[in-house]
Order: C-alpha cells, then structure tokens, then sequence
C-alpha cells in the first residue's frame, strides 16, 4: 500500500494512454459545433438524418464497448486498441469521401466500431499499482474532457478552412497520430490487473444492470450524453441566426467552456470536502434541466444563449467528472470492469439516442422543441436522483490469495466481512483474488494479510 507518486511506467503509461484517449475523442467531437450547418449541403440532407449522422457512433460505441474489452483480455491490449484505431480511420476515411448523409451516417457508425474504451482503460489498469490507478484514470479523465473543449474550437475554424470532407480528413490524420503513440510511447503491459477490475464479465452483466444505486447513475449518464447531442442538433444554427459567424463560434465556445470549469470547481471543492456528492449531483441535474427549459422558454438572442450555455456546461462538465467517481465508489468489489463497460455503453446509447430523439423532433415539431423535451427527461433524472443513498467513503483494493474451494472462499469472505472497516468482500478463488471495499480510516490491513496469508 505504497502512497508515493507514480513511477516512470505509470506516469509514461498515464500521459500516453490518456493521449491516445483524447485523440479519438477530439475526433468524434469535432463534428458537434458545425454539422448542424455543413449537414444542410449533403445530398439526402433532413433533421432525422443530421440527428443520426451525430449519433450514429454511439450505437456502435454501445453494443461493442464490452466486447472489445473481453478482445482485450483475451488478444492482449494493443493488438486490439490498434485494431480498433484502424476502424475508426477507415471510418473517417469513408465519411471524408462522402457527399450523401447516408454516407457520412455509415462512416460515423464505422468509427464507432472502434470501440477501445474498455481496452484503453484495461490497459492503463494492467500498467499501474492498485494504490496509483486512480490517478492515472484521472489524468486519462482530464484528457477527455480537454478534448471536448479544444473540439469546440478548432472544429468550426477545421471546417471554416477546408470544409466538411477536410474535417474528418483531419480527423484521421489524429488517428494515425493515435496509433503511432501506441505503438511506440504506450508502454508493454507485463503484469495485468485482476480481471473483475479491467474488462467486463458477462456473467456479472444482468445483476449489475439491475443494481438499484448502478442503474441510477447509469440512466443518468445516459440522459446526459442524451441532451447534449440532442442540444447541438440545433444550438450552432441559433448562434448563427443571432449574428455570430460559423468561424467565429469558438469566440463563443472557449469563453464559455473555460468560464463553467472554473464555476463548477467550488462545487467539486465543496461536495468532497461536506461529503454532500450525493446532493451536489441533484443540484447539478436541477442546474442542467432549469437551462435546457430556458433554452426553449427564452427569446433566442445571443445574450441569453451564452448564460444558458454557460449554465448547462457547467452543470454537463460537473456531472461528467464526478459521476466517474461515484459509479467507482458505489461499484461492488471486484466487478470494477464490469460495471465501467455498462457505464461506458450507457453514455454511448445516449449519445446515440439524442441524435435520433432530435432530429425526429426536430422534423417534427421544430428545432426549439428539442430543449423542451430534453428538459422534460432531465427532471426525471432529479427525481430519480433524490432516491440515491449518501455514499460512504471507501477504496477498492485486491489482494493474492491461495483459497482450494468455493467453501474455503465462502469462509474466508465472511470472516473479512466481520472485520472493522470492512465494507464488501468478494473472493474469486478460480482467480486467487480477494476484491475488497474499505474504509481506510477504520480497517487494518495487516489484519487483513495476516487471515489471507493463513493456510486454507
């Protein structure tokens, strides 16, 4: 339980993964700020389609998310990332070379079959010390997020200078970028992590779903990704119609994406500090649903989009940082990769729903409908939020045991369970590894060694 800082493999695995990570991810950005206007110049163009040209990676995203991390543990980690990179190029090859929607539709749906989330993060796992993970997944967190606001402003001045065909082939230019980093600076995974930790286990899969505090955070990343993909079907065309210039939007983006991180950090400060996370989330998912209504309530002016945007990024990049760290708290010892891969796949769906959900409103009721109904299902994600349980403190660690039977783990679990500062104990003897939830100011961990290490 070493508490020094990361070593030189951790740091260079953590810096180079979360790279990779935000590369591919500035690549599906980079298309929310201008498609809504670029779209209108392809052949076939209509809201429905635009919607689904959006989201039509999470689809894909969602149903091989799971599988390319299982891929992963079996194949090894780069073989499939690199796999994975290769079809998101060929992906944005395909809609660089289109000029029907039908066409970019399968070529975005293609660079979400490069699904290496799971496999990325089960790399990073498998080159880093339990004690170290988290922070080499929050450096790999911190580059996502970067990734969205730098896709906000360099997606419209990408498309301003070479049009909708030269944005994806920027787009696979990074993915080469992506595969050249794997390939040379990612290091080699010698030692893995425990497998309920890394990559989904499909016999966990069903309980997992059903998991009462799990599905709630599940159906709200979900609604997340949801609105924000439905919002930009129409928010670019309502920043054009209020004066500002297509090339002039990251004038608009930087600003406000830099102001709502800074208004969300006394939030974050605030939540960990009183331990109030589970009210911090609720008043976050009130802030995002009180600005999706006003985005249809209010007149369209330029003045009154910014502090709406303003108001649901901040409430979006709140959400988006911490609700990590609460599916990881809540998570069940010894299923952390598991409950990820749902996670993951949840976020992805909704992608992809808002996409579909928009644009049918869209060509159905009007573009400004969409805030409405959007607003509509993030308050039913607060109510479902006020449902939650507090959260109690705690960390995940594994540790090596030699346990013959299922008996024996039995046993041995129910032992660690009756222990001061024990949480949860799961004990996978065909592994030979105890997953262990504890609270850190109660527990004992040479207690804790000294029953694993005793003769079973």
């Amino acid at each position: 339980m070493s508490s020094t800082g990361l070593n030189s493999i951790e740091k260079r695995a953590a810096f180079s993964l979360a790279a990779v990570f935000g590369l591919r991810m500035l690549g599906l950005f980079m298309i929310l700020p201008i498609f809504a206007i670029y779209g209108e110049q392809l052949i076939g163009y209509s809201p429905v389609w635009i919607g689904i040209a959006i989201g039509a990676y999470g689809l894909t995203q969602a149903m091989l998310q799971i599988p390319m991390g299982i891929l992963s543990d079996k194949y090894g980690r780069k073989p499939i990332i690199l796999i994975g990179l290769l079809i998101f190029l060929l992906g944005s090859i395909v809609a660089a070379m289109s000029d029907t929607i039908y066409g970019v539709v399968f070529g975005r749906s293609l660079q979400g079959m490069g699904a290496i989330a799971s496999a990325i993060l089960a790399l990073a796992a498998d080159l880093s010390r339990e004690e170290q993970r988290p922070k080499v997944m929050a450096t790999i967190g911190m580059f996502i997020g970067l990734s969205f606001t730098i896709a906000m402003v360099v997606g419209p001045i990408t498309a301003e200078a070479f049009g909708l065909s030269g944005l994806f082939w920027f787009i696979a230019v990074l993915t080469i970028l992506a595969m050249f980093l794997i390939q040379f600076f990612v290091p080699n995974s010698i030692n893995k992590a425990p497998r309920g930790d890394s990559v989904a286990l499909p016999t966990q899969l069903k309980k997992l779903i059903r998991h009462p505090q799990l599905s709630r955070l599940n159906f709200g990343v979900f609604t997340l990704h949801m609105a924000m993909t439905a919002c930009f079907i129409t928010l670019p065309k309502q920043f054009v119609e209020s004066g500002l210039m297509l090339e002039d939007h990251w004038q608009l983006y930087l600003p406000t994406l830099i102001g709502s991180f800074f208004l969300m950090i006394p939030f974050m400060i605030f939540a960990i500090k009183k331990q109030k996370e589970k009210q911090m989330l609720s008043a976050s998912v009130l802030l995002l649903t009180l600005s999706l209504f006003l985005l249809w309530y209010l007149p369209t002016g330029f003045t009154s989009l910014v502090v709406m945007v303003v108001l649901f990024f901040t409430a979006f990049n709140y959400l988006e940082a911490t609700m990590p760290s609460l599916l990881s708290r809540i998570s069940p010892a010894g299923v952390k990769g598991s409950v990820m891969g749902i996670y993951s796949s949840s976020q992805f769906l909704g992608a992809f729903t808002g996409g579909v959900l928009g644009g049918l409103i869209a060509g159905e009721f009007g573009e400004q409908a969409i805030f409405l109904a959007m607003s509509i299902i993030s308050a039913a994600w607060f109510l479902v939020s006020l449902s939650m349980r507090a959260l109690r403190k705690s960390k995940n660690f594994s540790f090596a045991i030699n346990v013959k039977n299922e008996k024996k783990a039995g046993e041995v679990a129910e032992q660690l369970i009756n222990m001061p500062g024990v949480i949860e104990a799961t004990i996978v003897f065909t592994e030979a590894i105890a997953y262990l939830k504890i609270d850190e100011k109660i527990v004992n961990i040479a207690d804790i060694k000294a029953l694993l290490n005793q003769p079973k």
